[in-house]
């Protein structure tokens, strides 16, 4: 079930939710919407799945406007961040919930229901705990049990507003890669909403990225990571350090660096820029290499985990974040207070808040 969304917009009296959305969903994909509180990700959702309706513009299904039709009608499961579990029912009553209120004309035999429970039950990994009632499982349990009485009835498409949102990090991390290994396998049209960008970038085969009402960027986790197309991308997307330059004979000019401007800089000359470096991006020296961007004093360092967090202070007093593999921090003996140079192996170049 493939889903397009044209042209759509939004308002909550004065507030402009979403303004000239366009988005697809190809069959069988899981894609996120990725954006802040506010951004209209929830708003979007709930459009898809009939429980609001637009303004402006359409929502089709397969090629086919549903618009119009209502919530029963679009056949769409939804998961939410709360689990929304029958406290006095059992797992297994849960999960068989959606199939037995259909309309008798339509509503499988008990044989059968027990048989898709079943399955489901296996599927989502919990086959061992039909009996037990919600509050003795655990927060990540419960969500398993939530997808699967979703899946019950057979959605045409699969809707999750944050569904990991109510879970510890461990959990999430679990229970994001579970979703991955389950979505591969049962090829339902999904459509995820989260704010957590690693979340969206581990599980996706797209991510669209939302802000202020509108989509910002779309492409597969590697394009929107690699190749962000305005600074709120690059932000969104973890941590930078941003540094100030400006365009002269193609050149983008930042401290000791003479960064190439694409294009040969055509159109943007005598303009200033602002230049975005990753953390692991950047790189220590204690000599100075061909290309230093500037000098500065290690303030700070942390070597918890694999990769050391280390702080730069300029000359100018801006800190500047590094992340290099600990074990070389380590065996270079970088320290605080040392006297350091960085160079960066890789920038993002934005002039008037656009890629050139």
């Amino acid at each position: 079930m493939k889903i397009e969304v044209r042209n759509l917009s939004k308002k909550f009296g004065q507030y402009q939710a979403l303004s000239n959305v366009n988005i697809e969903v190809p069959s069988g994909e899981l894609v996120s919407l990725l954006g802040p509180s506010g951004c209209g990700k929830t708003t979007l959702l709930r459009i898809v799945a009939g429980l609001e309706f637009p303004d402006s513009g359409q929502i089709l299904f397969s090629g086919s406007d549903a618009s119009a039709q209502t919530v029963r009608e679009r056949h769409v499961g939804f998961v939410f961040q709360h689990y929304a579990l029958f406290r006095h029912m059992r797992v297994f009553d849960n999960i068989a919930f959606g199939l037995r209120v259909k309309p008798r004309s339509i509503r499988p035999d008990k044989q059968l229901i027990t048989k898709k429970v079943n399955e489901l039950l296996k599927l989502v990994q919990l086959d061992h705990m039909a009996d037990r009632f919600p509050d003795q499982l655990s927060g990540g349990q419960r969500q398993r049990v939530a997808l699967a009485r979703a899946l019950a009835v057979e959605p045409n498409v699969l809707l999750l507003d944050e569904p990991f949102g109510a879970l510890d990090a461990g959990v999430r991390r679990e229970l994001r890669r579970w979703l991955r290994r389950l979505h591969d396998e049962i090829q339902v049209t999904s459509l995820f909403v989260t704010h957590d960008q690693d979340e969206a970038l581990e599980v996706s085969d797209r991510v669209i990225v939302m802000n202020q009402g509108r989509v910002e960027q779309e492409g597969t986790p590697s394009e929107v990571y690699s190749k962000p197309a305005s600074p709120f991308v690059l932000n969104f997307l973890g941590n930078v350090n941003l540094f100030r330059g400006r365009i002269e004979q193609g050149k983008v000019k930042i401290g000791q660096m003479d960064l190439e401007a694409p294009g040969g800089g055509q159109g943007s000359e005598n303009r200033d820029a602002l230049v975005y470096v990753r953390p692991h991006e950047l790189d220590l020296h204690r000599s100075a290499p061909a290309d230093p961007i500037f000098q500065g004093l290690v303030n700070y360092m942390n070597l918890a985990g694999s990769m050391a967090r280390i702080e730069v202070r300029r000359d100018d007093g801006q800190i500047v974040e590094v992340e290099m593999p600990r074990d070389r921090l380590v065996a270079e003996g970088f320290a605080v207070g040392d006297a350091v140079f960085v160079s960066a192996s890789r920038t993002s170049i934005f002039v008037d808040d656009y890629s050139i």
